[in-house]
This record gives structure tokens, sequence and C-alpha cells, in this order.
């Protein structure tokens, strides 16, 4: 076979077999990696169950019911907050609003745990330091970040492709996926995160979140950086 039949061959077959990279218009509900209960007294069984069975499913039934309105699909809901402009605009504050939801709450289950890293070590740990100094500045600049977001948001912990971290803090269901960066831990400042036990005392449960953080899915994937599998 002569050279150049040789290399149609071979790009015929990449392009026919790119249909097993699957694409979804219709995600599923990720499970809560612990028991409501599991990160009492500092968060109570009742919010989590309300958290979880109310406003995270809401999100998601709402994400789907929407994306019966475009062919939009992707491989994740991450994917999707990082090409909002391919997003119909009739429907576009809608996705932002519950994909938003989704991913933002995804990954703030996955922030905390019973028995958890309290603390980053190895890359990261370093990372943290570079950027502020110590473990405690960091701490103390968080805190002040979250406690000072008007209404309802979020505040996180995020790196760019170089892996230089920041504090960024967001409204509503926004997510820092659509300003470019990569999340890798946050907390939800929303009302309805914390009211059922803390009422108006929102610093008290942000400073109780400290006791059931963990870093262990930040550190993954914040050694992830670089390669193929961040926030795939």
């Amino acid at each position: 076979m002569k050279r150049l039949q040789l290399l149609g061959f071979i790009v015929g077959a990449v392009v026919w077999t790119a249909p097993i990279f699957s694409r979804v218009c219709e995600f599923k509900l990720s499970p809560l990696p612990y028991e409501y209960d599991a990160l009492e007294p500092y968060i109570s069984k009742d919010i989590m169950q309300l958290h979880y069975e109310s406003h995270y499913k809401g999100y998601l039934s709402k994400l789907n019911a929407l994306l019966k309105e475009t062919s939009e699909c992707a491989v994740s809901v991450e994917e999707l907050l990082k090409r909002l402009d391919t997003i119909p605009g009739s429907i576009r504050t809608a996705v932002v609003n519950n994909a938003g939801g989704v991913a933002n709450h995804t990954l703030f289950w996955k922030s905390m745990s019973p028995t958890g890293k309290r603390k980053p070590g190895g890359k990261m740990l370093r990372a943290l330091k570079d950027k502020w100094g110590t473990w405690e500045k960091f701490k103390d600049e968080f805190t002040r970040a979250a406690k000072g977001v008007f209404g309802s948001g979020w505040v996180w912990v995020c790196a760019d492709a170089q892996g230089m971290l920041s504090i960024v803090t967001t409204t509503n269901q926004d997510s820092p996926l659509s300003q470019g960066l990569i999340p890798l831990l946050n907390l939800d400042v929303w009302e309805h995160a914390y009211y059922l036990q803390y009422f108006s005392k929102r610093d008290a449960y942000i400073d109780a979140w400290w006791q059931v953080v963990d870093w262990t899915a930040a550190q993954n994937l914040y050694s992830s950086i670089g390669t193929k599998q961040t926030l795939e």
C-alpha cells in the first residue's frame, strides 16, 4: 500500500472511531459520599438532607429539562460551563444557574467529610505557602472572603493552568470554570447551606465548616493540573 493511501486509511479509522467518546444530554445525580448525619454536630443531618434532596436534585432536574431545548450536549456538566458561548442565549442564564448549581454542589460534597484531610500537604501546601506565606494566613484570608460574600454565593480555592492558586468568590451559582479557572475546593454560603442550624449566624457556620473540610479531592485535582485528566 502506498504511503498516501496508508495515511488516508489511518485518518479514516480515527474519524470512524470518534463516536466511542460518548456525549450525554441528560446527567445523573452524583451520590453523597457520606451519610446525611456524618458531619454532625458542625452541619446537621436536616441541613444535609434538605441541601441534597431538594436543592441539588432540583438543579439537576432543571438542567436536564433545559438541555432538551438544545442540541448541545457535553461529556460533563463542567465542560458545559466552560463553553457557555455555545448555549442559545434564550436559555444561557438558566443553564449557568442550574449547571452551576450541579457542579458547585458536586465539588462541595467532596470538599467535606467526617474524617478527611483537614489541611493539605505536599505540592499543594507548598503552593499555598508560596502564595500566602503561611497556612494560617491562607486560612484567615479564605475565611475573610467567605464572610464578606454579600447575599448568596460561594468562596473557592482555584488554580489557573500553570497551577497558580487564588481565592475566588462568586455570586449565586456562577462557577470559576466560566472564567477559565480550575476549582479545587469550595464553601457554599447560600442561606440553605446553614439556616436550619445557624439561623442568621453565617459567620459561625463558616467557622464550623473548618472542622469538616477535606482537602483530599482538592489535592488530587491540583496534582492533575497539566494532564488531560484535570476536571474531565
